[in-house]
């Protein structure tokens, strides 16, 4: 049986991506610019709470987040009532690029919400919350 919907979710996902390199912001990934939209929204996060929001490998945030880091975007620090947690925060130059990066994100969500009906979002995110349920349990039985 041909894949029914897997191949159009990663071609969504990847537009998304050159969507946000219209952004015009030199420099910034898809990754990146979805933990900054995250820190936007969210406000500081530890990154347990950042890792439950993407699901990257470890390794793979720290990279992305030692990127952000570098390039003054966020900083890291211990969290005070907990030593052994760091929690993640926009800096001064972060916030006007995460803001950005988020209406750059809503403006393209609000623009295809206008051609959905809430029954249609409600069954697109209940495939992929089911896509993403059975790839992680798939994961675990490796």
């Amino acid at each position: 049986m041909p894949l029914q919907f897997i191949a159009q979710v990663h071609r969504a996902a990847h537009r998304i991506g050159l969507h946000i390199e219209r952004l015009g912001a030199p420099g910034v990934t898809q990754a990146e610019a979805h933990i900054l939209a995250h820190l936007d929204a969210a406000g500081p996060s530890t990154i347990a709470q950042v890792h439950r929001a993407f699901a990257h490998k470890r390794s793979t945030l720290t990279s992305i987040l030692d990127r952000l880091e570098g390039r003054g975007f966020v900083e890291r620090t211990t969290d005070l009532r907990d030593r052994r947690t760091f929690v993640v925060r926009l800096t001064r130059a972060g916030k006007p690029l995460a803001r950005r990066v988020s209406r750059h994100l809503e403006s393209l969500e609000a623009r295809v919400l206008r051609k959905a009906s809430g029954r249609d979002v409600r069954a697109l995110l209940t495939v992929l919350e089911a896509l993403e349920a059975e790839a992680e349990a798939a994961r675990e039985q490796e």
